[in-house]
């Protein structure tokens, strides 16, 4: 027997300036919406010309960058470097601290960039692993056709599970993420394991959740609810070309101490990533050296 869950909280994520002449869209992380573990931050992101995220460490989180539209430069204090293109993934796993630029290009007929970025906590016996990464190009992220390649929707995978499609990636925790998109209305059941925390984020056209009878239009956090015998989310489109992400993750029983990119399970360990920092150690080796490419183009 399929339950499913419904929303229990909706708030709206208004655009604001962030990084350097970037706009942005916050929902997780946002004072409406903290402590939604595991899940640290959403943001949806636009980046006119010459915006973009320079320079600025990380400690104990992943962080997952998906572009919606056009592309982005990546570069790090290991040594990594490459580019995300629309439709693409990377999923960083910061661990005990990496140094990075992301910067979006735009001009020369290039549509400007625009994406989601998601931060989820590191479990604690993660938070000083090493760094390491995963991408996949937009043709690599597999795609589920729950009614068929003929029907309404496509998932794509890019964690987890979704009608018999699972996407290559591993994070360090449990985390599903899909993109889901509707080309005529329609509805599906995705299933989702029970107990996890799970959200939706709205970008285009109005979805229906569950049993209830209110639809959602875009640039909306659907938080859903969680209870043992839910074991997954019904999902109707109202409208044809209609799209949202759909992200689940597993609870972290830990105490959450963030301090920007910096986050820990405690301000001891924040007070010691700071000297990490300042001294160069522990994953920051190069904190007080390395300059990227990208970021001072």
């Amino acid at each position: 027997m399929s339950t499913s869950r419904n929303v229990v909280k909706k708030v709206l994520s208004v655009e604001t300036n962030e990084g350097a002449g970037a706009k942005v869209r916050r929902s997780i992380g946002s004072t409406q919406l903290k402590n939604l573990t595991p899940f640290l931050m959403l943001d949806h992101f636009h980046t006119p010309s010459g915006a973009g995220f320079p320079d600025h460490p990380h400690r104990g989180q992943a962080t997952v960058t998906y572009m919606l539209e056009g592309v982005s430069l990546h570069e790090d204090s290991a040594g990594h470097k490459g580019k995300i293109e629309a439709g693409g993934v990377q999923w960083m796993c910061a661990g005990r601290g990496i140094i990075h630029a992301e910067m979006p290009q735009s001009g020369n007929g290039l549509p400007d960039p625009r994406g989601l970025q998601l931060w989820v906590d590191l479990p604690k016996e993660f938070k000083m692993v090493e760094p390491s990464y995963q991408e996949l190009g937009p043709a690599q992220i597999p795609t589920a056709y729950p009614q068929g390649e003929d029907g309404p929707v496509k998932v794509k995978v890019l964690s987890g599970k979704s009608h018999g499609v699972e996407s290559p990636v591993r994070p360090l925790g449990g985390c599903w993420y899909f993109h889901v998109i509707f080309n005529k209305p329609g509805t599906i059941f995705q299933d989702i394991p029970a107990g996890w925390t799970t959200f939706l984020y709205t970008l285009k056209g109005s979805v229906r959740v569950g049993s209830e009878s209110t639809s959602h239009g875009p640039f909306h956090t659907l938080v859903l609810s969680a209870t043992p015998d839910q074991t997954g989310v019904e999902l109707t489109a109202t409208e044809a070309n209609t799209e949202f992400v759909l992200v689940a993750g597993e609870p972290l029983n830990q105490t959450v101490v963030q301090y920007g990119p910096f986050v820990m399970t405690s301000r001891e360990e924040i007070q010691k990533t700071f000297i990490d920092y300042q001294l160069g150690q522990n994953g920051f080796e190069k904190a007080q050296t390395w300059k990227s490419e990208i970021g001072h183009m």
